[in-house]
């Protein structure tokens, strides 16, 4: 039947009608989501501001620091905050003549600020103080680089282990608030350029050892002039000096340190070091080092069963990125990602370089799964330094942040006659987890990062001449925070907005001191935390996590191990594999707060040893020297 015919005026209404939407309520648009991270610089009242001291002389070290520490320096259960200053370089000028000088008044020397926190009924109150001149660190710094945090002595205050393009400092604290400098007393002194610096207890024996990486042979006197791409006068890179070997101390038990670099075979091999993290790699119970060296091979030193170290990161696979290249290794970080129970590792690179992903294989050998996790190209354009695998929002799995700063002249800033053109946005990364079947562009099972930096907050959307990166939990809400360190510019204090709306758990893990009721941070211990009951619904596989400071870029982490749960809000049981071998757990620990677990107050637990072929035998516990 033919349909009948609409005459034109007829059409244009019902084509009007038909275009016109029916009235409704005037809609509201949605709330802008909450940043991950709120800074709270200002309000913190944490008021550092680096100065490098630069006079257009293009000294190297000028542009490579700094870092700096979190430490619970006094004993109260909060972190504070301890940061390192740059100094002039060279002779013959004054602090007024350099490029960016520092403001009328300020203090120049490393920085030490009290953790205050109060509680209000809006929540926690972050105020740090500045008590730099009170703790003794008031004396002009030297050109400092980073701070490794540890109680060295054991008795039960946590010291400060301070690298500098010129002498190092060992600060013991003493206890009441104050600092003296031990190097010399100790031993523990080094005139080179150290960058990283990590304290880890290498035999399992009680007393901290101290690992310090070196970096180039540099002296003001010598500098050397150097052009970039452009033909003008810039920073050198480290192929214009010769690398400096790196050092471990051994710590006598006693107060002071031995050199065993070349009695442990660390002399073996050496490079430009930035980076350092200490973990097993391969599971046989003894600490391993991984070094990050600039331009240079990385080295991965395996920890024998007669206590010396051997150098497999060729053989291991992480020397050097997957097209056989060394790269320009800065900031470096070692935790297990993908929930497989080891330790994976990451690092910073140079712009047009990609930051890599080595994926740990179960038993120490990796791959480089920098462009299939997503993490590689998004760093093509930055230059990488400060970083750390973190839990941002507490869903279990770990996530990346990367402080960027280029160290060659960035040349439309150049042009737009900025005297600091260096500057590049900070990035942050949310772990995606495996890839399900069928993904688009990614092998099945392949864990993936997606770039968030467009949400993380204002800090992220500014840019800055990022360096150091230091993460802790500075409100002791449950969740991560973060102090950003930025060369020639204003550390700023970001605070976590979004982790602790999951669940949670936190530990605090404690060996025996040497002074009586005397205890540190079990630096080196292995925590397994399993969440839910097994066999049940809501049981949850295990995170595994170890106790540390090292990380990041010349920086010095939250002793703590901060777990997220997700939506689960229940008890966790946990393992502690202690720095000596022994293992004890400690059962229906409640989620949502912290927990002090100290050696010797669990409950013992002795597996059945798995004899391994062609496994070193393991060697017993050595009694504190």
């Amino acid at each position: 039947m033919p349909r009948p015919r609409l005459s034109p005026p007829v059409v244009l209404i019902l084509l009007f009608a038909a275009a016109t939407p029916a009235a409704e309520a005037p809609s509201v648009p949605d709330p802008a989501p909450a940043p991950i991270f709120l800074d709270v610089t200002e309000s913190s009242g944490l008021d550092f501001v680096h100065w490098t001291g630069a006079t257009g002389d293009y000294h190297f070290p000028e542009i490579t620091g700094a870092g700096g520490a979190l430490l619970d320096f006094d004993n109260d259960g909060d972190l504070d905050v301890f940061l390192v200053q740059g100094a002039m370089l060279g002779r013959g000028k004054t602090p007024a003549e350099s490029i960016l000088p520092p403001a009328e008044g300020a203090l120049l020397s490393d920085r030490l600020f009290r953790n205050d926190l109060t509680q209000s009924p809006a929540g926690p109150v972050l105020r740090f103080t500045d008590v730099t001149r009170e703790a003794g660190f008031a004396a002009e710094a030297e050109h400092g680089m980073g701070a490794a945090a540890g109680d060295f002595d054991g008795d039960g205050w946590v010291d400060l282990y301070v690298t500098n393009a010129g002498p190092n400092r060992l600060w013991r604290n003493r206890g009441d608030g104050t600092f003296e400098d031990v190097t010399e007393r100790a031993g523990a002194g080094d005139s080179r350029w150290s960058v990283p610096a990590a304290f880890f207890d290498a035999e399992g024996d009680g007393d901290l050892d101290l690992y310090v990486g070196n970096y180039v042979d540099y002296q003001p006197a010598k500098n050397v002039r150097c052009l970039g791409n452009n033909g003008l006068r810039d920073y050198c890179s480290p192929a214009s000096y010769p690398p400096l070997p790196d050092r471990l101390l051994r710590n006598r038990g006693d107060g002071t340190f031995a050199d065993a670099t070349a009695a442990a075979g660390l002399d073996k091999a050496f490079g430009p070091g930035l980076g350092i993290a200490v973990s097993d790699f391969d599971g046989d119970g003894r600490l391993d080092l991984y070094v990050a060296n600039d331009g240079a091979a990385n080295q991965l030193w395996m920890q024998q069963a007669d206590g010396t170290f051997r150098d497999e990161a060729l053989l291991r696979g992480c020397a050097l990125n997957a097209d056989g290249k060394a790269e320009a290794g800065m900031g470096t970080d070692a935790a297990d990602f993908d929930g497989d129970g080891d330790d994976d590792l990451f690092i910073t690179h140079l712009d047009h370089e990609t930051n890599t992903l080595y994926v740990n294989d179960g038993d120490g050998f990796f791959h480089d799964a920098s462009i299939a996790s997503g993490l590689g190209m998004a760093s093509w354009k930055q230059t990488g330094f400060g970083t750390g695998l973190f839990d941002y929002d507490n869903d279990g799995r770990l996530d990346v942040l990367v402080t960027n700063g280029a160290v060659y002249s960035i040349e439309a800033q150049r042009r737009a006659g900025e005297l600091l053109p260096f500057r590049q946005p900070d990035q942050l990364f949310h772990n995606l987890g495996p890839a399900p079947a069928g993904t688009p562009g990614a092998a099945a099972g392949a864990w993936r990062f997606e770039e968030v930096s467009e949400r993380a907050g204002t800090a992220f959307q500014r840019s800055d001449v990022g360096r150091g990166a230091l993460f802790g939990d500075l409100d002791q809400d449950g969740d991560t925070d973060v102090v950003l360190v930025n060369n020639s510019g204003a550390a700023r204090v970001l605070l976590n907005q979004v982790g602790a709306a999951n669940g949670w758990i936190g530990l605090r893990a404690l060996v025996p001191g040497r002074g009586e009721a005397a205890w540190r941070d079990g630096l080196g211990s292995r925590v397994e935390v399993r969440a839910g009951r097994e066999g049940t619904a809501n049981a949850a596989p295990p995170v595994v996590r170890r106790v540390r400071t090292d990380g990041s870029y010349a920086s010095s982490q939250d002793p703590r191990v901060l777990v997220g749960l997700g939506s689960y809000r229940g008890p966790a049981d946990v393992l502690v594999t202690w720095p000596d071998g022994r293992r004890e757990r400690f059962a229906d620990l409640a989620s949502g707060r912290y927990h002090t677990l100290r050696q010797g107050t669990g409950r013992r637990d002795e597996p059945e040893p798995e004899p391994q072929p062609g496994a070193d035998p393991p060697t017993a516990p050595q009694e504190p020297k």
